[in-house]
């Protein structure tokens, strides 16, 4: 899986984002910060190559609702042929009809992103957030994570700032230095 993911990263790095795909060890912190275990409806933006998407699956409780939005098609087809089980969607967060998804659910009581935020001009994190965040329920949690030191970029820098005026609280793991490159994640209490 990996050599796909840096295939997609050389063919088009903007959206994808990284050279590798998330370590097993940010992802199962940032599922169980995200409290996918008590979830009744999921949603995880930019899945990749799925390392999120494992764990999340292994942590939902049954009957819970999933959704997955990835703009790669390569990676959704990857994704709904390893998980025949969950729903994925090929489309950008920031355009999804996520109300005739959700059908009588008014919001996800859980949000885990793999987006790479930090190359993002401040109008598509914008666009992205105004979009998810009013779907997070009150009280439900988005996690996120950040390359170590590109969080002290421009981008990075107003991202944080970004999520913060989204949310009522906002915590700061430490940084997972296994992950490649190290990393940590934001998780965002609405």
């Amino acid at each position: 899986m990996s050599w796909a993911f840096f295939r997609e990263f050389l063919a088009n790095w903007k959206a994808t984002g990284a050279i590798a795909p998330s370590s097993a060890g940010l992802a199962r912190r940032m599922v169980q910060a995200a409290g996918i275990d008590q979830a009744g409806s999921i949603l995880e933006l930019g899945p990749g190559t799925g390392p999120f998407t494992a764990l999340i699956r292994e942590a939902m409780r049954p009957g819970a609702l999933y959704l997955g939005l990835e703009l790669n098609p390569n990676f959704v087809a990857r994704l709904r042929s390893r998980f025949p089980d969950l729903a994925f969607e090929a489309a950008p967060a920031q355009e999804f009809d996520y109300s005739s998804f959700l059908g009588g659910i008014e919001s996800f009581d859980a949000i885990v992103s793999g987006l790479p935020w930090t190359v993002f001009p401040e109008p598509l994190q914008v666009a992205i957030l105004d979009r998810v965040m009013p779907r997070l329920r009150d009280g439900g949690v988005m996690t996120t994570f950040a390359y170590s030191g590109f969080h002290l970029l421009p981008n990075g820098r107003r991202f944080r700032a970004l999520l913060r005026q989204r949310c009522s609280r906002l915590e700061t793991s430490p940084t997972v230095w296994l992950n490649v490159p190290p990393a940590f994640f934001y998780a965002a209490v609405k």
